[in-house]
């Protein structure tokens, strides 16, 4: 156990990818506490020297936060807030947007255009935390609309994204508030405000992972190169929210991210952006009879997939309401719990890069898990204060796992030995 952070200061830590790619340094934000995005700078520490580097500071107002790394170069990205916040535009779930740093270099993320008729390639509002695909090329996020925000906030639901290498997007400008970005951007989900109880739909996807380093065998047996996981909200026959886990397969040229489904890719004035023609999505869980219905939302965690794209990790309660591990195929077919321990999943949890191992905090301590038995492996002892559950990250070269933890009232970096 080592601490890798000691200014008086809270430290952040994304839930993945936070590492670089020769495994020397952990990027982090400094917002007070996780709800509150008044952090200025994005910074990294080296985790053998201690040595600490700012990679971007925010101006003019604008605050900045959730950084993520590109796993195969030095290549930054994070959530930006408005510059110049006033009465009528501050930051909100609708108002940022991804900005990426590369030697020291930044540029937007994604275009935003909230002006009729909108611009396919952009987006009409915020996006937020943004993830590489393991190859480096494509990122996820998700998203909130400003549009459909103004015109009815519960019209505003949250969605997946993907940005994609085929831009610069450059839209018109009618309004202060616009820009351009360097990715094409388009939605990946759906959603609608009112779920039938019962079915499929869902108002609300989030929580996404990307499967596999190198995508994942389709039950036809060929190879499906891209796609991303991630939790939807579907309605019980009683009306009640049931968390269930969704997949959507993805296209691999820029071609087929163009091409309009049966909707408009960047919306209407009244309708969210859509996805490209083809892109569908695919309820993978079936758990409105469970005792405890649903992927578990305490604690909150982004669903996982392991490397070799063969099985996709969530947390859901057992039959005592503990959260556990549980795996499932990208091709569906019935969960296989995990984890059984009495103390059960307590945090975020990641894989580690062979996919023989899951990291994680467990009975308050960290812990490994051994990906085919589940058993339990300490890596630490007792802890002052508890390790936060919100991020537990592997190194890219597996040998290191880090997370938070609270040393004298602030948040604080630390990294232990994984003897793998």
């Amino acid at each position: 156990m080592k601490q890798l952070t000691f200014a008086a200061r809270h430290h952040q830590l994304t839930n993945i990818n936070t590492w670089t790619a020769d495994s020397q340094w952990l990027a982090f934000d400094v917002r007070p506490s996780g709800a509150s995005f008044t952090g200025d700078t994005i910074e990294r520490v080296n985790v053998f020297t201690g040595e600490v580097e700012v990679i971007y500071r925010a101006s003019q107002g604008a605050h900045v936060g959730v950084v993520t790394v590109n796993p195969q170069r030095d290549e930054y990205v994070f959530i930006h807030g408005p510059e110049n916040p006033d009465a009528d535009w501050q930051y909100d779930f609708h108002h940022r947007r991804g900005v990426l740093v590369r030697d020291g270099e930044a540029c937007n993320l994604d275009a935003m255009d909230i002006t009729p008729p909108f611009t396919p390639g952009a987006l009409r509002g915020g996006s937020h935390v943004h993830v590489f695909s393991p190859d480096g090329q494509y990122l996820s996020f998700t998203y909130n609309d400003h549009v459909l925000h103004a015109r009815d906030p519960a019209l505003d639901l949250r969605n997946v994204g993907v940005a994609l290498p085929y831009g610069p997007v450059t839209v018109p400008g009618h309004h202060p508030r616009e820009y351009d970005g360097r990715y094409w951007c388009a939605l990946v989900s759906c959603t609608t405000p009112a779920p039938a109880p019962g079915s499929d739909e869902i108002n609300r996807a989030y929580e996404e992972g990307w499967i596999g380093e190198e995508g994942y065998r389709r039950a036809d047996g060929g190879w499906q190169h891209r796609a991303l996981a991630f939790i939807g909200d579907t309605l019980s026959v009683n009306n009640e929210k049931v968390p269930e886990l969704f997949i959507v397969d993805l296209p691999d040229n820029a071609q087929a991210w163009k091409t309009p489904g049966s909707a408009p890719l960047c919306g209407t004035d009244t309708t969210l952006p859509a996805p490209p023609a083809g892109v569908m999505q695919r309820r993978l869980t079936f758990t409105h009879q469970r005792r405890f219905p649903g992927l578990a939302t305490v604690p909150r965690h982004w669903v996982r997939s392991n490397p070799q794209g063969s099985d996709i990790a969530f947390l859901m309660r057992d039959d005592s309401g503990v959260a556990q591990l549980w795996l499932i195929s990208p091709n569906g077919g019935e969960p296989r719990q995990l984890t059984r321990d009495a103390s059960g999943v307590e945090s975020a949890f990641n894989w580690h890069p062979s996919g023989s191992m899951l990291g994680f905090v467990s009975g308050g301590r960290i812990v490994l898990c051994d990906a085919v038995t589940g058993s339990l492996y300490p890596l630490t002892d007792h802890h002052d204060a508890p390790p936060s559950a919100e991020a537990v990250v592997f190194s890219p070269d597996g040998t290191q796992l880090a997370w938070m933890q609270e040393v004298d009232g602030f948040r604080q970096l630390w990294a232990t030995e994984t003897g793998l």
